[in-house]
């Protein structure tokens, strides 16, 4: 079996087995928030699913690709780590562009969802399917309106009315109710701010994810090419540095520290 460098391989088989926690966290993050996203705001963000089954695919071959790195560095085969490094090539072309793309769509995002809430406008005169989905969002979020009641006129639903504790807790304020001298506690935060935080959350989640692997990929791609290197060259000698001869002391300096056996 060829020799590889023991501190090389076992730097490279430490990365691998971050590289393949890395992987799993995605899985676990992706699947957490999703749960958390699901419960209030699944009907407006349908979209939302394909991007964290797009997080499970990339956590999930992160962490293949790991086991087969270190599996190539265990047994040195050249054949696992040739693979190896072809992915990790790969994986660079392909989350590169995905999070420069991620980065520069981010403004352009915000800007479609104000433009398509600002058209929903007003409220009560919208149809059935958005007043369903803005209703089913202020009673999980606990907000009302999309920038404000006034969004919905004379005609604000039941579901933006607070209970005592809400109202106890100074997250209401009374306004008006459906239009008669009759008034009522109503959420005092609107459903907007709410729901583009949580795209913009998303968005820098993929963001990050696709910084931190490519970094990692790039330190997988040096250290697989270095071992690559060496099982393709086992009885080339280390090269070692030596000291240029300017550096070297004077034969007289040498003679009086190493005096000549007689």
């Amino acid at each position: 079996m060829a020799q590889v460098n023991p501190c090389l391989k076992c730097t490279f088989t430490a990365f691998n087995i971050l590289f393949a926690i890395i992987g799993g966290l995605i899985i676990v993050v992706a699947l957490i928030f999703q749960v958390l996203t699901n419960d209030h705001v699944e009907q407006q963000l349908e979209g939302w699913t394909s991007g964290f089954l797009g997080l499970y695919v990339v956590g999930a071959i992160t962490m293949v690709i790991a086991i087969l790195g270190a599996y190539g560095a265990h047994r040195e085969s050249k054949v696992s780590l040739i693979v190896f490094l072809v992915c990790m090539v790969i994986g660079t072309l392909l989350m590169l562009p995905s999070g420069v793309f991620a980065a520069a769509a981010r403004p352009e995002l915000v800007h479609i969802m104000e433009v398509d809430a600002h058209n929903s406008l007003p409220l009560d005169q919208a149809s059935e399917e958005v007043k369903a989905v803005v209703e089913h969002q202020q009673k999980e979020l606990h907000c009302c309106g999309l920038f404000s009641y006034k969004d919905w006129e004379d005609n604000i639903p039941d579901s933006c009315l607070c209970n005592q504790e809400e109202q106890m807790e100074g997250k209401c304020e009374a306004v008006s109710y459906r239009g008669t001298l009759q008034r009522k506690s109503v959420y005092s935060q609107s459903c907007f701010p709410i729901n583009r935080g949580l795209v913009l959350r998303v968005i820098d989640i993929t963001i990050g994810v696709d910084l931190t692997l490519a970094i990692l990929v790039l330190l997988g791609m040096i250290l697989s090419s270095i071992i690559i290197h060496q099982l393709r060259h086992p009885n080339r000698p280390t090269v070692l540095l030596s000291v240029p001869g300017i550096f070297t002391p004077p034969s007289k300096y040498q003679e009086l520290h190493n005096p000549p056996a007689y």
